[in-house]
């Protein structure tokens, strides 16, 4: 499977990813986990043009395509600190899977492994400090299959 895509567009695909998981009540990995890995690269071509789109109707567009539920899944308004913005996440996410994308046959592998690890769980924790990390303890943390001391 060939997805035409930069790493802007995967930036974006990132970003909303979190924005429609936030605005679902979902965890980034249930989002992923509803799109295939046709939808992924599709969502990937489409991002050069969606980008001037706003995150309400692209995020509606999905929430309709992909039959995307209503979840409970809230770490929001647990956090004792500032909220990340979706932008912010999406950031993390994009540079971790630059980083590990020659681990993968492809993009789309890579955005659904990395998604579907521990390391997503720990990314979505707004009260721990792996979000704000150095990029490459994340890297190597997801390398090694655990957070490293």
């Amino acid at each position: 499977m060939t997805a035409q895509w930069n790493k802007d567009d995967l930036f974006y695909v990132c970003t909303m990813i979190e924005y429609v998981a936030r605005k679902t009540h979902n965890k980034s990995k249930d989002i992923v986990a509803k799109l295939s890995d046709r939808a992924l690269a599709h969502q990937l071509k489409a991002a050069s043009v969606n980008h001037c789109l706003s995150f309400e109707q692209v995020s509606d567009e999905w929430i309709e395509e992909y039959g995307i539920t209503e979840g409970t899944y809230d770490n929001i308004s647990t956090c004792k600190y500032e909220v990340p913005t979706e932008t912010s996440i999406g950031r993390v996410y994009q540079t971790l899977i630059l980083g590990v994308a020659s681990l993968y046959q492809n993009i789309v592998e890579a955005i659904k492994m990395i998604y579907s690890s521990f390391i997503s769980d720990e990314i979505s924790d707004f009260n721990s400090s792996v979000y704000y990390s150095n990029p490459d303890y994340i890297k190597c943390s997801y390398e090694a299959g655990k957070l490293l001391d």
